[in-house]
Order: structure tokens, then sequence, then C-alpha cells
């Protein structure tokens, strides 16, 4: 990587700080801050307008699958609810939790990790939003817990070997899964203690504050006369089926997911609501969530394509790196794995492990420190706990868009807990010896 850029690296922390204080503090909608922030950025940095373009244009092209996949994967678990495939499930948590705000929200916890055992947190968030969403409304849970328990479960789960972001470090470091993740189990299942932990008081808080319902929740007793009227619980099998085998070919790979999406929400549109007037009924009623995801897909391309074309991100990591003074080199794992979740607020994993981790890890060799301990510690938080937080994933945006929260209000809410997930892994691999000080 070229030496850094001081008024590059300036630029781009500044780029980061002031869409995360617009956003939070509710100035401007996600979308706007993350077209005008980057491009007002860009242009103080001297770029031209066909400059930019360029990178505007490369930033979406690059989120523009994703972009289609989140449409209609959005459209297609829209029109399962709707058909009721999830009833049979939400009524059998129903009866098991009671009315219990505590079973729910630890029941969350522990069906996320299960799911997220495949490392995919699309897959993982469109599953367990759509089972658990109308629970949680139902017994008037805090709507940011459902979002935050999901977002803090797949944490841990997303270091397993297969994740793609566990793919990037064993690349760049040009090692394997036994070397690179197995001395972060200990840490990984301290993790997932930590997160139960956190289930167990949001579940303690809220039982407190709602009681336990001791009565049975009849779902079909809390739907609109609409929304009966769209249920088709003669095709539950046939939707069940149908989901099963898309799930199956999204984890096994077999078709690439935006082509797979587009095509199973027409067919879940077809076999459910043959006549149009139903088919429009569905569209013009999730058509709204549907923009506000995809559209805040393809805004992140804006940002990420300036970022990067701009060379900020290079330039942040190279100032990052520099940072460090030589007779402090032996924090350098420990400073790493510290600052790893609030790094997925500044960089793409690509970005990171590709852009960062080579040069600390090198860095790091010169001093005597293991390069893998760079690896194992930026795994306990960079794009693993944090990028269910991130406006660089688009997953984070399919996640608040289900859940029809705000971002600043997901990140408000879940950031102290994630980290606190990140400092206990740490420590866990500090005693452990994934990583030294």
């Amino acid at each position: 990587m070229e030496p850094a850029n001081p008024l590059l690296a300036l630029l781009g922390f500044a780029t980061i700080a002031i869409f995360l204080l617009l956003i939070i503090s509710k100035r401007l909608s996600v979308n706007t801050a993350l077209v005008l922030v980057p491009l007002a950025m860009g242009v103080l940095a001297g770029f031209s307008p066909k400059e930019l373009g360029e990178m505007i244009l490369a930033g979406i092209k690059q989120v523009a699958p994703t972009g289609i996949l989140l449409m209609f994967a959005v459209l297609y678990f829209a029109t399962m609810l709707d058909a009721g495939l999830f009833d049979p499930v939400i009524a059998a948590i129903i009866r098991y939790v009671q009315g219990d705000p505590l079973k729910v929200i630890v029941g969350t916890a522990i069906l996320t990790m299960i799911v997220h055992l495949d490392g995919d947190g699309t897959a993982t968030f469109m599953i367990v939003m759509s089972a658990f969403l109308p629970i949680y409304r139902q017994l008037r849970i805090n709507r940011l817990i459902l979002p935050g328990i999901v977002a803090l479960s797949v944490g841990p789960l997303h270091l397993v070997p297969w994740s793609g972001t566990s793919a990037r470090a064993i690349s760049t470091l040009k090692t394997d899964a036994a070397q690179l993740i197995a001395p972060n189990i200990p840490a990984i299942l301290a993790g997932i203690v930590w997160v139960l932990a956190v289930a167990y008081w949001f579940g303690l808080k809220e039982r407190k504050r709602l009681g336990v319902n001791a009565l049975t929740f009849v779902h079909h007793d809390n739907l609109t006369d609409t929304q009966r009227q769209l249920r088709r619980p003669k095709l539950v099998w046939l939707n069940a089926i149908l989901t099963i085998g898309l799930i199956l070919t999204l984890m096994k790979g077999w078709v690439p997911a935006p082509a797979l999406f587009v095509t199973a929400s027409a067919l879940a549109l077809l076999i459910n609501y043959p006549k149009l007037t139903e088919q429009q009924q569905v569209l013009r009623a999730h058509g709204n969530n549907i923009f506000m995801v995809s559209s805040m897909i393809f805004a992140a391309g804006v940002f990420s394509g300036i970022l990067t074309g701009s060379k900020m991100i290079d330039a942040m990591a190279g100032s990052l790196v520099s940072a460090i003074p030589a007779h402090h080199a032996a924090w350098i794992p420990t400073l790493t794995a510290i600052t790893s979740m609030p790094a997925s607020l500044l960089f793409t994993p690509d970005a990171y492990y590709f852009g960062v981790i080579p040069i600390v890890s090198q860095s790091a060799a010169q001093f005597g420190i293991n390069p893998l301990e760079i690896g194992r510690a930026a795994l306990l938080g960079q794009m693993t706990v944090g990028f269910p937080l991130s406006p660089l994933t688009a997953s984070t945006f399919l996640l608040v868009g289900l859940a029809e929260v705000d971002l600043g209000d997901h990140q408000r809410f879940t950031l102290k807990w994630a980290f606190g997930t990140t400092i206990v892994m740490t420590i866990v691999a500090l005693l452990t010896g994934s990583i030294h000080l």
C-alpha cells in the first residue's frame, strides 16, 4: 500500500464521523447522508465531477447484485408471511413461551445462533426476523430488541471458518482454519455466553415491564381482515418445500443468489396469488419496505464507491498503522482486537482484510509478533461482531429494514453490547494465548 496521504485520511475519517453523527442525531435520512457526505468530501479532496461520477458508478455496480437480491428476498419472505407460512412456527413458539418476554428473547438468540451456523447473515436475518417479528409486535416487546439480539447473536458465530470474513483473513495471511480459527474457539464460546447473558438481561427487563401473559396467544385472532384474506393455509406445505429448497440452493451456491430470489419471488406470488389484483395488493402492501431496503443498498454503493475510488480508505489504513509507536509494538494484537469492532464502521471487509491487515501483520512481524495473531485479533470484531451495525454492509440494511427501525436507533441501542462482545472475546483470547500482550 502507498504511504498514507494525510489529507485523504483526514477527509476519510471526517466522512465516517459526519455520517454517523448525522444519522444518529437524525439530522438526515440514511439515504441522503450516504450520498451527500462522501460526495462533499470528494469535492473537498479536489476530484472532478466526472471522477466522482465514475467512482459512484463503480460503487453502484459493485452492490447491484446485492441490491437486487435484497429487493426480491424481502418480496419473497413478505409473500410467505402474508400466505401464513410461518404461522405454525409462530403458534408453536407462542405455546412454549406463554407470553413470557424472557423466553422469547433468549429463544431468539439461540435460534439465531443455530441458523447462523452456515455463516450467511442475509439468510439468517430473513429467517429469524420472519419468524419472530410478529411475536415481538404482539407482545409489545421493545422494537429495538429483536434486531439488536439478532445482530449480537450472529457476531461470535460469524467467526466460523466458512464465513466470508474468515475466508478473507485466511486468504490474506496465507494460512488455514486450523491455525487461524481454532485458537479463537474459547473466545467464540465466551462471546456466545456473553450474548446469551445480554439476552437474559433484556428478557428480565421486558418481563418486569410487560409481565407474563398466562393466556395462550392465538395468532389468527390478531390478524386484520386483509391479512386473513391473504392467508393460504392449504398451501403451507408447498410453501415450506419451496422455501427449504430456496435456502438449500442459497447455501450450496447452486444458483447465483440474485437470480434465485428473482425467480423464487415470482413463483411465490404466482402460486399463492394467481389473480393479478391479489399480486398487486401484496406488492403495494410491501412496496415501501422493499424500496427503503433496496434504495439504501444503492446509496451505500455510492458511499463505498467514493471512499474506495478516492483512496480515502487506503489513506486511513496507512495512517492507522503509522500511528503505532515502535516501543508499544507488543500491544499491536490487543489494540487490533479492541478496535476491530469499531473498525467495522470505517472499513469494508475487503478494505480491512486486504488493505489494513497485511500492513499491520507485516509491521507486527518486524517486532517478532506472529502475524497470525493479528488475523485472530481482527476476527474478534471487524465485520464479525460489527457487520450487523456497519453502514458498509448490505445485510445491515436488510436487518433494520425488516425490523422497520432506524439505522441510527439500531446502532445506538446495540453498539455498546456488541463492543462488549468483542471485549469479552479479547480477554478470553489473551487468557488462552490466541493473542498475546
